[in-house]
């Protein structure tokens, strides 16, 4: 299952992020796994959780990343959750190749049992209408 929080910087997508990754960290037997652009919010993470910043790695294109969360999941078969704050700050996708992208990510969950919630600083109505059914 693929979900997203979407709204403009500010509206407090982070804080609802980082409160439903911390929930599931208490609640879920399986791990969580929170992605960021930076390490602004690492301390406001339960520890339990395993943090990453791409600020650490290389990765530029959406191609790069997506590899680089298959290889996350391919190391670890206990996730259940893999949250992703900052996406459009790592990687350069346009609204429309976001279609296609969310579907790779739902089919990856889909095989892999796992949930991915994604925060992205974008209107509602700015997104494809195919994207509107992966919002919370």
């Amino acid at each position: 299952m693929v979900s997203m929080l979407v709204g403009p910087k500010g509206s407090g997508k982070t804080k609802r992020m980082i409160k439903l990754a911390n929930e599931d960290v208490e609640k879920l037997n399986g791990s969580v796994v929170y992605i960021d652009d930076d390490k602004r919010h690492m301390y406001d993470l339960n520890h339990d959780m395993r943090f990453m910043t791409m600020e650490d790695y290389p990765i530029k294109t959406k191609e790069e990343f997506f590899g680089f969360v298959c290889g996350i999941i391919s190391n670890n078969y206990d996730i259940e959750r893999i949250y992703i704050d900052g996406l459009l700050k790592v990687v350069d996708i346009s609204a429309e190749d976001m279609i296609e992208y969310f579907d790779k990510f739902k089919n990856i969950a889909q095989k892999n049992d796992l949930k991915f919630i994604f925060a992205l600083n974008q209107e509602k109505e700015a997104l494809p209408k195919a994207l509107h059914e992966y919002i919370l």
